[in-house]
Order: C-alpha cells, then sequence, then structure tokens
C-alpha cells in the first residue's frame, strides 16, 4: 500500500480535487512500476497508466454512496 496516497473521499476529505486524483494515481503507478520516473522507452506507457487509474479513480469517487454522518446525540432536556 502507497502510505502517501490520501483518502480521497468524504468524511475524510470534503472535495477532492483532478490534481489531488492525479497525484494518487501518479503514486500508484510509481509504486506498481517500481520506479519513480520511467525510462524513455516507457514515458509514453507510464503516463497512460497513470491517466487510465486516475480516470477510473474519479469514477470511483463519482459513483460511490457514502452516507452521511450521524447526526450528534442531543442531550435530554430536563424540565
Amino acid at each position: 500500500m502507497c502510505r502517501s496516497i490520501k483518502t480521497l473521499r468524504p468524511p475524510y476529505t470534503d472535495q477532492a480535487g483532478p490534481a489531488d486524483v492525479q497525484a494518487a494515481a501518479l503514486q500508484y503507478v510509481r509504486k506498481i512500476a517500481g520506479m519513480r520516473a520511467p525510462s524513455s522507452a516507457n514515458a509514453e506507457t507510464f503516463a497512460a497508466a497513470v491517466d487510465e487509474v486516475a480516470a477510473a479513480t474519479q469514477r470511483l469517487l463519482d459513483d460511490l454512496i457514502v452516507r452521511p454522518p450521524r447526526p450528534a446525540p442531543q442531550p435530554e432536556a430536563t424540565t
């Protein structure tokens, strides 16, 4: 697991933007490929993988159903 990839869905983050999704995709591809930057021979394949992972990540975030947080319990009124 890439520890530098943060959770991008609510309630862990308010709104993940395209830059957040792209950064997570890049970290994931780097980890899987075992390289920080590809050689010129692999640059196109590496970039395509980042784009595909970012697109899949965005679809996932768009389609997730996240339950709203439970309301805090209200103290009982004593009269």
